[in-house]
């Protein structure tokens, strides 16, 4: 994926999670504002009740005095309206409902960011470590006892050079590179073919990525093929970055070395079209009775 796509695909996602996080949590909120509000206007109604209760039981005895002398249905109904008027009535409001579907739909847009950041987080950490490990561009290498090794090298002790990256190596066995090193300073400075191409041996024992190791590979067999004289071992290592990463440029590299073509596939055939029944020419109708053939 190209990097304008994965910055389209972020601005999606995100957008996305957005979108419906926000309508999530406005139905979510919509849904706890009643409870709020009625738990409120219950607070509210509740002194309310209260004094109109003690109001009741204040006046009591009062207008039970009053009631004994006055109409009993008119009276009566007259207090009953006065005092259920006195009491607030509490309202209860329509709850909202949450929307799950739009948290769904925000949980997957989490998850699609999480996946995506992840990936790129996993391949960013190996691209480091590979420049670390291969010393790509002379790159991730600050070591002082690496840089002193080469120093000596600059000044043309090559042997000294050698032994100090060996010594190095033995401390950090991981530096794949320093191995590389110690192979061209055989192979280019001193002439040393044999101990050039043992180099890249124990080089290619280790686990490398793919095309890494049919580089090395490559380079081994030329050394093989050509300084060493080793033609049949040559070809045992280029048939072996064939079958073993052919899906590499170094196999394809291996292929051009063995003398055998890229495969090129072929185009589908055409298709055969049928060829139309032949019509065999029939003979006229006749209007003679049946036995009798026209002249």
């Amino acid at each position: 994926m190209n990097q304008q796509a994965k910055i389209i695909l972020y601005a999606v996602l995100t957008i996305w999670t957005l979108w419906f996080g926000y309508s999530f949590f406005s139905s979510l909120s919509r849904a706890s504002a009643p409870k709020k509000e009625q738990a409120q206007q219950e607070d509210d109604a509740s002194p309310a009740t209260n004094a109109a209760v003690t109001a009741l039981s204040t006046n009591a005895a009062g207008e039970t005095n009053a009631l004994t002398t006055a109409s009993a249905a008119g009276d009566t109904n007259v207090v009953a309206v006065t005092n259920a008027a006195s009491v607030p009535k509490v309202v209860k409001a329509r709850s909202a409902k949450v929307n799950w579907g739009s948290f769904g739909m925000m949980l997957i847009g989490v998850l699609g960011l999480a996946g995506f950041g992840a990936y790129d987080f996993s391949r960013m950490f190996a691209n480091k470590v590979n420049d670390v490990v291969f010393n790509d561009n002379l790159e991730g290498v600050k070591d002082p006892e690496y840089d002193e090794a080469e120093k000596v090298w600059a000044n043309g002790q090559h042997l000294e050079a050698v032994q100090l990256m060996r010594d190095f190596l033995k401390k950090n066995p991981r530096e794949v590179h320093v191995a590389l090193r110690i192979a061209e300073i055989y192979e280019k400075d001193l002439g040393n073919y044999l101990a050039a191409a043992l180099e890249y041996e124990e080089v290619l024992k280790n686990k490398l990525p793919p095309e890494r190791w049919g580089w090395a590979a490559i380079h081994l067999s030329n050394l093989y093929s050509g300084r060493l004289n080793k033609p049949n071992d040559a070809m045992a290592l280029l048939n072996r970055i064939v079958n073993d990463y052919g899906h590499t440029l170094s196999a394809k590299k291996a292929l051009e070395r063995i003398g055998i073509p890229e495969p090129v596939e072929e185009p589908a055939p055409a298709p055969v079209a049928e060829p139309e029944p032949v019509k065999i020419n029939e003979p006229p109708k006749s209007n003679l009775p049946p036995g009798f053939r026209p002249k």
